[in-house]
C-alpha cells in the first residue's frame, strides 16, 4: 500500500514538472531581451552595472507559474545559447548556477557584477519557471565587452 502511495504521488509530481523540465514553455511572439545601459564594443570599469531590458512579455520570479513570463539569466564568457557542449538540447533540464551562468530567480532586472580587466562576452536568456529556456528561446545577441 505505502508503495502504490508513494509510486501515484511521484507521478503526480513528475507530470506537474515535465513541462519545467522539458524546455516546452512557449514564448510570446516577439519577446525580446537585451542590454539597456551597454552595447557590443563597450570598454567599462569593474563593477559593471547590467540592466536588463525586456519587450513582449513579462517577469515573474523562478518558480512562479504565470503565461507569457520568465526571469532572466546572464551567461558570462561561454558560447551562445544552444552552441555549447551539446547544441540545443544543452540546457533542457535547467540553466547550471555557476560562474558563467547567473541566475535572476527573484524577478531582478539588473545588477552589479565584479568582472577582471579583460574582455568578456555577455549574453540575456529568459528561463520559465523551472530555469529551462522557452521552446522558442528568448536570447539577447551576445555582447562583448572590455573591463580596463
Amino acid at each position: 500500500m505505502k508503495t502504490q502511495t508513494f509510486a501515484a504521488v511521484l507521478c503526480a509530481a513528475l507530470a506537474l514538472t515535465a513541462p519545467a523540465i522539458s524546455g516546452e514553455t512557449p514564448a510570446p511572439e516577439g519577446a525580446q531581451v537585451y542590454f539597456v545601459n551597454l552595447e557590443d564594443g563597450a570598454t567599462v570599469s569593474s563593477p559593471v552595472k547590467i540592466i536588463f531590458g525586456l519587450s513582449g512579455m513579462g517577469v515573474a520570479p523562478a518558480g512562479v507559474e504565470k503565461e507569457n513570463t520568465g526571469h532572466h539569466h546572464l551567461l558570462i564568457n561561454r558560447p551562445p545559447l544552444g552552441e555549447g557542449e551539446y547544441g540545443a538540447e544543452e540546457f533542457e533540464f535547467g540553466l547550471p548556477s555557476d560562474e558563467n551562468h547567473i541566475h535572476f530567480g527573484g524577478g531582478q532586472t539588473e545588477t552589479t557584477i565584479d568582472l577582471e580587466p579583460g574582455t568578456h562576452t555577455l549574453q540575456l536568456v529568459m528561463g520559465d519557471m523551472g530555469h529551462v529556456p522557452h521552446s522558442t528561446p528568448v536570447t539577447s545577441d551576445v555582447i562583448t565587452i572590455t573591463v580596463k
